[in-house]
């Protein structure tokens, strides 16, 4: 199938973007109004039927309009990519904004990050947390919490900050802490989080020849932290609003999609595969790896730490969502996380 002409691409982008708007097959006289082409209503009904018989729009029944079809989404989307520059909502220019003011936290930058995206997209916004495996350890901190919970603090060389509570097997004293943290940083900063990983793996198997009893606990506990650290997370925005929308999607495909998101290995075993390249991709209806997302479509883009990528940022919704609009949303999103995580 040949890719259509100017003229023919015309009335198909006002064929999709009158189907995203108003949620309703599009007619050749709506498309006359709407849209400055200076063409008449014959012209147009009769490239609307050339569209179809490429495959590029459907008619749902004979006295209907036109929808727009997968393979008409692809071809606007990829229209959409190949432009310089997308227009910006100034309260999102704003919000992202508000990112740079937060520490170096990557889970609360991170989580922040995809509230702002389903807040500005009215549809589903997911980030998954940076990739530990590279980043180097500066210095790690215990700081004792109450009773026999902590408080564990990494930081990293990047400048990035982890923190997580964690319970422990026996009630230690800070000064107990501040013994196993020097112990740590001396033996472990200056390493990436994958060899840390994989060395106090191998010191704790051989344990048994280890007499400090608080050495032994040190490995034990810098493990647990360093494994749960090291394990790829993801946040979702709150779309409680935009679920109750007419554009985003059927309550079916609503309850299949937290089935989905529910399967944290499954949702982050996809968006990984997004991050073979960098930019903005869209993945379209049946384009989608899940078969729970066969009628939505995802937008996603990687972000880095100037050198190599951490994770991914993604909007999910309706295969008719406003891709002009979410397109840029996360693009900038994405590279505002960059520019954060790339400063020293």
């Amino acid at each position: 199938m040949h890719e259509p002409d100017d003229r023919s691409k015309k009335i198909l982008w006002a064929i999709i973007e009158s189907y995203i708007a108003y949620n309703g097959p599009v007619g050749s006289h709506t498309v006359m109004k709407r849209y400055p082409l200076g063409l008449s209503s014959a012209t147009i009904r009769n490239t609307m039927a050339d569209l179809e018989e490429l495959g590029y729009v459907t008619q749902p029944h004979t006295s209907a309009g036109r929808i727009p079809t997968q393979r008409g989404y692809r071809l606007y989307v990829n229209s959409l990519l190949k432009r310089r520059a997308l227009s910006l909502n100034k309260r999102l220019l704003q919000q992202v904004a508000r990112l740079r003011f937060i520490e170096k936290d990557a889970s609360r930058l991170i989580r922040e990050a995809s509230k702002t995206l389903s807040t500005f997209s009215h549809y589903l916004g997911i980030a998954t947390s940076p990739k530990t495996e590279g980043i180097i350890l500066k210095r790690i901190e215990f700081i004792k919490y109450r009773e026999n919970k902590v408080l564990s603090v990494l930081i990293s060389e990047e400048g990035i900050i982890k923190n997580r509570i964690i319970q422990l097997e026996e009630i230690l004293t800070q000064k107990q802490l501040d013994k196993i943290t020097r112990y740590l940083n001396n033996e472990l900063s200056g390493l990436p989080f994958g060899e840390i990983k994989a060395k106090i793996s191998a010191q704790i198997s051989r344990e048994k020849a280890i007499c400090n009893k608080q050495l032994a606990y040190a490995l034990r506990l810098c493990k647990e932290v360093i494994t749960w650290e090291a394990e790829n997370m993801f946040y979702t925005g709150e779309i409680s609003g935009a679920s109750n929308l007419p554009d985003f999607a059927t309550m079916q495909q609503i309850k299949e999609l937290f089935k989905a998101i529910e399967d944290k290995h499954l949702m982050l075993k996809l968006l990984n595969k997004m991050t073979k390249s960098e930019g903005v991709q869209v993945f379209i209806g049946s384009e989608n790896l899940l078969s729970e997302m066969k009628e939505l479509s995802m937008v996603v883009s990687t972000y880095t730490d100037g050198r190599s990528i951490l994770g991914t940022i993604s909007v999910i919704g309706p295969t008719k969502m406003n891709y002009e609009k979410v397109i840029p949303i996360v693009g900038f999103t994405a590279k505002t996380l960059t520019q954060i995580l790339s400063e020293k």
